[in-house]
């Protein structure tokens, strides 16, 4: 029988690391693309690279950006893959407000490309497209939980940026009979989260906190809400909808909440630390209550770990995010497989050794 071949653009991304894992299992052959740097920016995928699996040549790694159309048309070309999953974007909220030209060519004109390649290349009875879409694109939110068909009111340049990829998805489905959906991702995290994120930020700086390398970990909007999944149950999601008959746009996420502040909590109480939280708005600060069996000498009851900077508030918050995932579960039949809890636990067991390797490092060398 022979393999599918799959393209993803993002492949050194949280996502599109977990997705090469899933479709490899799968027994996909799999073209990742990456963008050059100066920079080693594999961390997510050597595991995979170095594989012994790796010399059966499933796996190929290109150079690429979504800027360049010839490139894009050019690597679809090559390999006329039956699936193509574009991952890639400028995906930061708060660099968005500061580079809001670039954030536009990548996340709205970079999708259009991909779209524009398919179609010229006569691939549309073939290649299956799946465009990574976001709960951003609710932002000022209209419903209570954010479904299909709730209306959209981004409140930033990253937000808009991926309206227009996401209409122009269902456009080319709808004009050219593509098979090209979206899927509305709401937060998603996993170890292998960027660190300028706001859950890495925190599963990262207490870690640091707990081994003693910083003594406090400065906020941006502690209230704002958001529905919190795990990466791998979201990639699993996105192959699931180019495994359909029709082409779909769906939710992806958990249908539960939590606000920053919670989140920070459940992280504490993994760490066997009880943390209170005092003041309002600028002046907010999280203070440790009680520290189990003593674990960490260097804290004690009264220290302040957490404050709030005004630096980190965006000109325009989205307050809160919360998905609906109803039509998934119906017609995909999809669930996820991880709780918050499970994912405080991952996230903080990594960071943890990260911190105490960072530690060790920074005394003995």
């Amino acid at each position: 029988m022979k393999k599918k071949v799959a393209i993803i653009w993002g492949l050194t991304g949280q996502d599109g690391s977990y997705l090469a894992e899933l479709l490899l299992q799968k027994k996909y052959i799999v073209h990742g693309v990456k963008r050059r740097s100066s920079l080693i920016n594999t961390s997510r995928i050597d595991h995979i690279y170095q594989n012994p699996q790796s010399k059966i040549r499933n796996f190929f790694i290109h150079y690429g950006d979504l800027s360049d159309y010839g490139n894009i048309f050019k690597l679809i070309s090559d390999t006329k893959p039956d699936e193509v999953y574009n991952l890639a974007a400028q995906s930061h909220v708060d660099v968005s407000f500061q580079k809001p030209e670039y954030t536009a060519d990548i996340n709205a004109l970079g999708t259009l490309r991909i779209l524009e390649a398919i179609k010229n290349l006569n691939l549309a009875n073939k290649t299956k497209f799946y465009q990574a879409s976001t709960s951003e694109l609710y932002g000022l939110v209209k419903e209570k939980k954010q479904s299909e068909n709730t209306p959209f009111y981004p409140r930033s340049p990253y937000g808009v940026s991926k309206l227009f990829s996401y209409w122009i998805t269902v456009n080319y489905r709808e004009a050219y009979n593509l098979f090209a959906c979206n899927g509305i991702l709401f937060n998603h995290e996993s170890p292998r989260r960027g660190e300028t994120f706001v859950t890495r930020k925190i599963t990262r700086g207490l870690s640091d906190i707990i081994v003693g390398n910083i003594n406090c970990l400065y906020m941006g909007n502690l209230s704002a809400k958001r529905d919190w999944g795990h990466a791998k149950d979201y990639v699993r999601m996105q192959w699931l909808m180019l495994q359909q008959k029709k082409a779909k746009d769906y939710v992806i996420a958990t249908g539960r909440q939590y606000s920053i502040r919670d989140f920070i909590v459940k992280c504490c109480k993994h760490l066997g630390i009880q943390i209170t939280f005092n003041g309002s708005g600028l002046k907010e600060v999280g203070i440790v209550n009680n520290i189990k069996n003593n674990k960490y000498p260097h804290l004690k009851s009264g220290d302040i770990i957490i404050r709030v900077d005004k630096k980190y508030f965006r000109p325009s918050e989205v307050e809160t995010l919360l998905g609906d995932p109803s039509l998934a579960k119906k017609k995909l039949k999809w669930s996820p497989k991880y709780n918050i809890n499970d994912l405080v636990e991952e996230m903080m067991n990594s960071d943890l050794k990260a911190a105490e390797r960072d530690k060790f490092i920074k005394d003995n060398f």
